[in-house]
């Protein structure tokens, strides 16, 4: 089953209280709070599609512009060594914070990993070169190489 419903640009998940023997939900990613429920799952989607059309409704009425789902900003906290590591890596590339954090989210979003060359070196060693790191000079020449 899936739990994520969206109606009109709108989402929300629905949850179960064993408690209350309700469905239940929010539309996510906005500032205004607005919920829902129902007793049988057959009425899921149309009580989230009252909730989104009173909303839109109740907006136009008092001529308050709707929010829409997420605006592009939001917080996030890390630990501060990870936060060192991103900003100094972001400042090597001459890149901002904002825009190397934009891009780890997209990448992993698209479910992007980190490109890996490895190398049989003919002494048997394995070694490995990962973009944005320093190789020694044998590698580097191999890797030239490879490429040509």
């Amino acid at each position: 089953m899936n739990s994520i419903i969206e109606y009109k640009g709108y989402h929300t998940k629905v949850e179960y209280s064993a408690e209350d023997n309700i469905l239940f939900g929010k539309i996510e990613g906005i500032d205004d709070l607005i919920t829902f429920e129902c007793e049988n799952v057959s009425e899921i989607e149309s009580a989230f599609h009252e909730a989104v059309d009173d909303y839109l409704a109740f907006c136009e009425e008092v001529g308050k512009q709707p929010d829409k789902e997420y605006k592009g900003v939001f917080q996030v906290r890390v630990d501060p060594e990870l936060h060192k590591k991103a900003a100094v890596e972001a400042f090597k590339r001459g890149e901002t914070l904002n825009a190397f954090v934009a891009e780890a989210v997209q990448d992993k979003v698209e479910g992007k990993t980190k490109s890996e060359i490895h190398f049989h070196m003919p002494n048997g060693k394995h070694e490995e070169y990962i973009p944005g790191r320093t190789i020694n000079r044998q590698i580097r020449g191999r890797l030239q190489n490879a490429r040509s």
